[in-house]
């Protein structure tokens, strides 16, 4: 089976890239990746990153240097038409999608869509710019054969009729060797994201207040077209004045992943998600989630791998509670280290996306 891709950021990760950011991207490559070495001919069209038609193979998967035509459906349509690939995949809810998957569908490649937000099956919501677009969005969730969600509570929030094309596509995460047990941790509590409305940071610094004998490590830039300027800078001004935050900026990928796996806890005040990659590369490095709100499947509650608060007050006694107990924390991390191991490795995601494969195969 042959299928393509087109995105410059899943590139960046491939490449190593310091200035990579974005769950969905960094999914993107971790899942062609593993399709390509479970032996998929796998192809991410680079629409500015490489020359046109310059090839790089790294791990399996091949980027291809697109034409950068006058608009990025024809870049779609001429690599649609010379890869010629039984499958072409996309991330994320968008405009384009709509039309995308119609050239897709009309050259006989068949289109897999992938959730990476609950607001992308939410359809008049889904857009975050264009928003009067989102019929262009709902045009390619009809066109699409599949639909692959992070989360069964996604499966809800599509209409009715497509809800029998979405099938569950787990995160990928990769393990590291060893985990530090909490013990020997740094006594740290991790913050990693995008800093933009939804992740909530305004809430990170009034939990930060009330702990004041906790630090905190912070460890993501703000994405200043989703703030007005004054906001964003006073929630600056905040996170670099409180004495126990530890604020890093951007930081590579590598060492985000790193200042999680020293930190006792991951924090979380994000209100809204889909599964969030940052949960995945804290329990593969044995690091329990305090999350408000979120939690996917209830798989925090349910599987113990940290504790979701409700409120500020909640969140900041779950904080308190776990930092004082390494024990619990330990056993919370191992927990969490197995589970992703069962369920979150690229075996897993490739044996779900091919069974959605065959099922769509079966029905042609």
């Amino acid at each position: 089976m042959k299928i393509v891709h087109v995105n410059d950021v899943v590139y960046k990760y491939a490449t190593g890239d310091p200035s990579a950011n974005g769950g969905a991207e960094r999914y993107g490559w971790y899942l062609m990746r593993a399709l390509a070495q479970a032996g998929w001919s796998a192809t991410v069209g680079v629409r500015f990153a490489l020359r046109e038609g310059e090839v790089q193979v790294i791990d399996g998967v091949r980027f291809l240097g697109l034409t950068r035509l006058a608009h990025f459906l024809l870049d779609w349509s001429a690599l649609l038409k010379a890869e010629r690939p039984d499958w072409c995949f996309w991330q994320c809810a968008d405009h384009l999608w709509g039309p995308a998957a119609e050239i897709a569908r009309r050259l006989g490649v068949r289109t897999a869509f992938s959730t990476m937000h609950d607001l992308d099956v939410q359809v008049r919501k889904a857009l975050t710019a264009r928003k009067n677009l989102w019929p262009l969005h709902m045009w390619g969730l009809q066109r699409s054969n599949v639909i692959f969600i992070q989360h069964y509570g996604q499966r809800d929030y599509l209409p009715s009729r497509l809800q029998q094309r979405a099938y569950l596509l787990p995160g990928i995460v990769p393990l590291p060797e060893t985990i530090t047990p909490h013990a020997a941790r740094n006594g740290t509590v991790a913050w990693a994201a995008v800093i933009r409305p939804p992740k909530r940071p305004d809430l990170l610094i009034e939990i930060a207040r009330r702990l004041p004998s906790i630090h905190f490590v912070v460890c993501g830039a703000p994405r200043l077209s989703h703030w007005d300027a004054e906001k964003i800078e006073r929630i600056m001004m905040q996170l670099r004045s409180l004495p126990n935050v530890d604020y890093r900026g951007h930081v590579a990928p590598d060492q985000t992943v790193k200042a999680i796996g020293n930190a006792d806890l991951l924090l979380s005040t994000s209100d809204g998600e889909g599964f969030p990659s940052v949960f995945l590369e804290a329990w593969a490095a044995g690091t329990p989630v305090v999350s408000m709100q979120i939690d996917p499947d209830h798989k925090i509650r349910d599987h113990q791998l940290g504790q979701v608060a409700d409120t500020v007050e909640g969140a900041v006694e779950a904080v308190r509670s776990l930092m004082a107990s390494p024990e619990r924390r330990q056993d919370m991390g191992l927990r969490s280290r197995s589970h992703v191991e069962e369920i979150h490795g690229p075996a897993s995601a490739v044996r779900a996306f091919g069974s959605a494969v065959a099922s769509v195969s079966t029905k042609l």
